[in-house]
């Protein structure tokens, strides 16, 4: 019987939903509540310029360096039970966060909570993608999810703003420990223990090592140049040892028995598409914000409650518009979605460009939020629905793993190509007379042309890569028959 003829099933899917988002939030939250709260982090914990981006990059890069290996726990050893174990987990690093004593605690603790966090993402879009039918069930489910994962980063700068004026910094990470109880509570009442495992429990452990350091490698690397330039001999040693650990990850995957990253799931052409098209997406979009809050507060001079208030028009019109999502998947299919959302986030970060010592946030920033906020939310639910779509129900946690690892590894390289760009740039500008201020600024501006540029190759691949299936049931509508 359908959820429609089955109104307590519905509701009981509904349910799931909603935990399953819950938990979603909690995990994209963390990756942007602290945005605003950087400035008092720096001054309490005595961060250099230069490894205060750490605070961010050390979450988003353990995420996304374990996400695979948390999506395939999830098929191999249950997907509640990981879920549940990964949102323990989360809570505990939270704490050790709020509790930090110095720099090096609180980086250790945030890349432990990034780790917990990668058992957590995977495991709950698994759920829902066993749970909700492809079609318009697991259409209207996405929308649901997209509304969080792309709303809940600008609604955690909202957050943080008001915990760091009102209550601390240090209450951006002691916020997950009652959310995060009350989470496991209800999933353990309302989200079933049934879903199909698998009976070959083998873990592709060396490929999550290989994986994990390249690109913590990678990144490292990144951070050292607007220090120490990218001749110098660490920087290149740190990029080919990056390089040699993500090519023995791929010789890795074609050899061992259970790999962590199936290469066949690539040849689904959309899976493929999709996640090329999120992380120079998410690339451009996390460093921006990134570089947004900092501009706000440091050449605006907003406060940090005034600074989350500024972004809220972001997370509410991607809430309204990813909530009507599933109606435009229907009407149009997710190609023609994926490429208009693409285009508006592109334009919207060119034109963040242009800003400026005398930016005002009504006449300049806010209409361009508001193209952001309606580029985000037709399009992560899109790009999300193709990157799914046609996914066997034994590798939906290898999918839904592989998504959020294109995300969170296009957080953390974007922000570290960022920040060396504005960098870089601010440096060069001071050398040229300009003062320390209009500097910094002329590094931001330069950030988000960056960003716009990353956000160019997102928009040609999902022109050219992503194409509209012909069966109704992956998740295009009647508008989108090819």
């Amino acid at each position: 019987m359908s959820a429609a003829k089955n109104p307590r099933h519905a509701t009981d899917r509904n349910k799931v939903l909603w935990l399953l988002a819950l938990a979603m939030f909690l995990v994209v939250l963390d990756s942007a509540i602290i945005n605003v709260a950087l400035p008092a982090i720096k001054a309490a914990m005595h961060f250099g310029d230069a490894s205060l981006q750490w605070v961010i990059t050390g979450y988003v890069l353990t995420f996304g360096g374990f996400l695979m290996l948390g999506g395939r726990t999830a098929d191999l050893y249950g997907r509640r039970r990981v879920l549940v174990i990964g949102i323990a987990g989360f809570i505990i690093c939270s704490l050790l966060a709020g509790l930090a004593i110095n720099a090096t605690m609180l980086i250790a603790a945030r890349a432990l909570q990034g780790v917990a966090g990668a058992f957590m993402a995977p495991s709950a879009l698994s759920i829902l993608l066993a749970t909700f039918e492809e079609g318009p069930p697991r259409n209207h489910a996405l929308s649901i999810w997209s509304l969080v994962s792309s709303g809940g980063a600008a609604a955690g700068v909202f957050l943080g703003g008001v915990l760091t004026q009102y209550l601390g910094w240090r209450w951006c990470f002691f916020v997950n420990v009652p959310i995060g109880i009350v989470t496991i509570y209800y999933v353990l009442q309302h989200v079933p223990a049934h879903i199909q495992e698998e009976s070959d429990k083998n873990l592709d452990i060396p490929g999550a090592i290989l994986v994990t350091g390249g690109l913590m490698t990678l990144v490292y690397a990144l951070s050292l140049t607007p220090q120490v330039g990218w001749t110098n001999p660490v920087t290149l040693t740190c990029l080919a040892a990056s390089a040699l650990l993500l090519g023995l990850f791929v010789l890795n995957e074609t050899r061992v028995k259970h790999p962590l990253v199936p290469l066949s799931i690539f040849r689904l052409r959309n899976v493929t598409g999709g996640n090329l098209v999120m992380l120079p997406v998410v690339a451009g979009a996390l460093g921006m914000f990134f570089f947004v809050s900092l501009f706000i507060q440091n050449v605006l001079n907003y406060s940090p409650s005034l600074t989350g208030l500024a972004f809220l028009p972001i997370p509410v019109l991607i809430g309204v518009i990813s909530y009507n999502a599933p109606k435009l998947l229907m009407r149009f299919g997710f190609k023609p979605l994926l490429v208009a959302g693409v285009s508006l986030v592109t334009f919207a970060t060119f034109l963040m460009s242009f800003i400026g010592t005398g930016t005002s946030y009504f006449g300049q920033l806010l209409p361009i939020f508001l193209v952001l906020a309606v580029g985000f939310g037709i399009s992560f639910v899109a790009i999300t629905v193709a990157a799914t779509a046609g996914v066997p129900l034994d590798e939906s946690g290898l999918a839904s793993g592989l998504i959020n690892t294109s995300q969170q590894i296009g957080s953390a390289l974007g922000l570290a190509i960022l920040a060396v760009v504005a960098s870089a740039v601010a440096k060069a500008s001071v050398a040229a007379g300009h003062s320390a201020k209009a500097a910094a600024v002329i590094g931001y501006q330069r950030a988000f042309l960056t960003a716009a540029a990353l956000m160019t190759i997102a928009l040609l691949i999902g022109i050219f890569v992503i194409r509209t299936p012909k069966d109704k049931s992956a998740g295009a509508g009647p508008g989108a028959m090819s």
